[in-house]
C-alpha cells in the first residue's frame, strides 16, 4: 500500500494553480524575474517522515524566513534577558519594513519586523563580532536546522545590498537609540546576506519541524535550539509572524508562520509538523497567495489548528504483527492526523505479507475527522492492493465504515 499523503497535497497544488492573483516582489531587481508559476509544498513530521508535491527541488531565497531561525540564534548566543533588553514579542500590526519602536525602550516591537530582525542579527556570535562571523553563524546554524549544508545567491545578496535604503535607515535609527552596536552598514550588509540563504520547500518544512518538535532536529534526534528558546521562539511567530495580517492568519489558519518576499511560507504545528510551500506570488502584505492558501487547506482538511479542541491522546499504532496468515494491525488512543499518517507510512513501509489484514480499535479512544478519513482510505488502497480487510471495532469508533466505494471492511469481531 502507498501512503496516499502525496497523492493529497498533489490535488491541493493542482486545484490552486489557477486564478491565484498578487504578483512577484518587484523592488528587490533580482526578485523581479522569478518564475512566477512555480508552485511546491513540503510536510515534515517530528518523526522525520517527509512529503512533497510540486517544485519541490527549487531553491529560492529565504528572505525573511529566516528571521524566527536568526531569533533562535541570538537567545542561544546571547540569551534572553540580553536579547529581550534590545527586541520584544509583541505584535505591531504594521508593515514588515515600518520602524516600528516601542515607546520609552526604542526597541523594536519583535523580531518578526525588519527593524526587529536586523536587531537579533546584530546579535549573534557576541559582542564585537564581524561581519563574516555573523553571516558564517547564520548559515551554520540553518544548515543545522535543514539537515545540509545551504549556500548564499550572491546575485541574490548584491541585488538586496543595493536597493537597501530603508534598511539602512531603520539601522541607523537603532544604532541612535543605543540598540545595535555596531556599524549599520555592516549590520544590514549581514543581515542581507542572512536573507540571501537558498533553501526548497523540503529545507523549510525540516527547519519548521524542528521548532515543532520543541528544537530536537526530526531526522538526527540532535538538540539544536533549547526547548524554552523553541517555544519563544514559535510564540513570537504565532503573535506577529504574518505581520499586519497575523491577527487574521491566526484565527483562520491557526498554524505559527513565517512568510518571506521570494515566496516561500514555512509553518510549524507543535508536536506535529512542520509545513513549507513556495510561490513566488505575494498579496498586499507581502505573503505568497498561493502558499496562505495551501495553508487553508491544510489547516482545514487536517484539523491543523492549533487551537482545536480535539485530544491528541498517546501514539495511535500500537503494533503491527502477523498472527498465521492474518496480519493484525492495533491502534490505541486518538487517532489525529499525526497518529494517522504514522499508520499508513508504516504500512507503505512494511507491505503485510499476508492476504488479510485485520484492524483492531478495541484501545481507540477517538477518531479525529481527518484521523477518520485516513484510515479508512489506507483500507481502501490494502483493498485495491489485494487484500482482504477486517475491522473489530468494539466501540464502534468507526461508525459506518465506508470505504469510499460502498464497500466496508467485514466484521472481524469474532
Amino acid at each position: 500500500m502507498r501512503t496516499p499523503i502525496p497523492d493529497y497535497l498533489t490535488e491541493i497544488l493542482d486545484s490552486l494553480r489557477s486564478g491565484d492573483g498578487g504578483a512577484v516582489a518587484d523592488y528587490i531587481p533580482s526578485l523581479k524575474t522569478a518564475d512566477a508559476e512555480l508552485f511546491a509544498v513540503a510536510i515534515t513530521t517530528v518523526d522525520g517522515r517527509s512529503y512533497t508535491a510540486g517544485d519541490c527541488d527549487v531553491e529560492f531565497s529565504i528572505q525573511s524566513m529566516s528571521k524566527p531561525f536568526a531569533y533562535a540564534a541570538a537567545l542561544a548566543d546571547r540569551g534572553e534577558d540580553i536579547v529581550a533588553d534590545h527586541v520584544g514579542v509583541d505584535p505591531s500590526g504594521e508593515a514588515f519594513n515600518e520602524l516600528s519602536l516601542e515607546t520609552g525602550s526604542h526597541r523594536p516591537r519583535n523580531p518578526m519586523i525588519n527593524a526587529g530582525a536586523i536587531t537579533a542579527h546584530s546579535l549573534l556570535v557576541g559582542p564585537g563580532a564581524s561581519i563574516e562571523e555573523r553571516v558564517e553563524r547564520a548559515l551554520g546554524f540553518f544548515s543545522q536546522l535543514a539537515g545540509r549544508r545551504l549556500s548564499i545567491d550572491e546575485s541574490i545578496r548584491e541585488s538586496e545590498l543595493a536597493t537597501a535604503d530603508r534598511n539602512l535607515s531603520i539601522a541607523h535609527m537603532l544604532r541612535s537609540y543605543g540598540i545595535i552596536d555596531d556599524d549599520p552598514h555592516d549590520v544590514v550588509a549581514g543581515y542581507t546576506a542572512q536573507c540571501s540563504i537558498t533553501v526548497t520547500v523540503r529545507d523549510i518544512a525540516m527547519m519548521a519541524a524542528t521548532l515543532a518538535a520543541g528544537g530536537v532536529h526530526p531526522v538526527s534526534g540532535q538538540r539544536i535550539i533549547d526547548r524554552h528558546a523553541s517555544r519563544r521562539t514559535l510564540s513570537v511567530m504565532a503573535a506577529a509572524g504574518m505581520y499586519d495580517a497575523a491577527g487574521s492568519w491566526f484565527n483562520d489558519v491557526g498554524i505559527p508562520a513565517k512568510s518571506g518576499v521570494a515566496g516561500g511560507l514555512l509553518g510549524a504545528l507543535p508536536g506535529q509538523v512542520g509545513i513549507g510551500s513556495f510561490s513566488p506570488r505575494l498579496d498586499d502584505h507581502g505573503n505568497s497567495v498561493r502558499g496562505v492558501k495551501v495553508f487553508r487547506r491544510l489547516s482545514a482538511d487536517m484539523g491543523l489548528h492549533l487551537m482545536e479542541t480535539e485530544a491528541f491522546g498517546s501514539r495511535a499504532l500500537r503494533g503491527v504483527r502477523d498472527d498465521g496468515d492474518l496480519t493484525i494491525v492495533e491502534l490505541q488512543g486518538v487517532v489525529n492526523f499525526v497518529g494517522a499518517e504514522g499508520l499508513l507510512d508504516s504500512l507503505d513501509s512494511h507491505q503485510p505479507s499476508t492476504a488479510t489484514v485485520i484492524f483492531d480499535t478495541s484501545r481507540v479512544d477517538d477518531f479525529t475527522d481527518v484521523g477518520r478519513r485516513m484510515a479508512l482510505e489506507g483500507m481502501r488502497r490494502l483493498v485495491l492492493d489485494g487484500h482482504s480487510v477486517g475491522l473489530i471495532d468494539p466501540g464502534r469508533k468507526l461508525p459506518e465504515p465506508d470505504l469510499g466505494d460502498g464497500t466496508r471492511p467485514f466484521d472481524a469481531t469474532e
